[in-house]
């Protein structure tokens, strides 16, 4: 993933909640694999209305260079993930409406997150870093 230091929704970039990364990884060959996943937030605009998504990334790769420091978030972000596709939404808001979880506490911690993000489009919610893509450096 490649870190940008400007929002572009275009751009498809995600804020992490880096205290959230897990994953594991193994040698391949004389390659490594790795698989894990982080909780993100992200902006996607749809029919001129911006929503305020929150879900999670799975990341992964079969083919790195070599092993990555699981203890630094930074490492395994900017490694060559693949991100084909794209996050998985857990809830979204869109002003109006709200979709996603059916459970009502479930519903409330997606909204106290989103509903401000939304209201301070675009900037990055307190607790997340970002914004991050899978997209080539600029």
């Amino acid at each position: 993933m490649n870190r940008d230091t400007q929002f572009l929704i275009s751009r498809k970039q995600f804020a992490v909640d880096l205290s959230t990364l897990t994953g594991d990884q193994h040698e391949r060959g004389d390659l490594f694999a790795y698989s894990g996943s982080v909780n993100a937030v992200w902006y996607r605009r749809q029919g001129g209305v911006t929503r305020a998504c929150i879900g999670s990334l799975d990341l992964w790769s079969h083919y790195l260079p070599r092993l990555l420091d699981l203890d630094d978030p930074n490492d395994v972000l900017t490694a060559n993930l693949d991100g084909r596709y794209g996050g998985d939404c857990h809830g979204r808001w869109d002003g109006e409406r709200y979709w996603g979880a059916q459970e009502p506490a479930v519903m409330e911690q997606h909204l106290a997150v989103l509903r401000p993000m939304l209201d301070r489009y675009p900037l990055i919610p307190d607790g997340y870093d970002g914004w991050w893509t899978y997209q080539p450096a600029r």
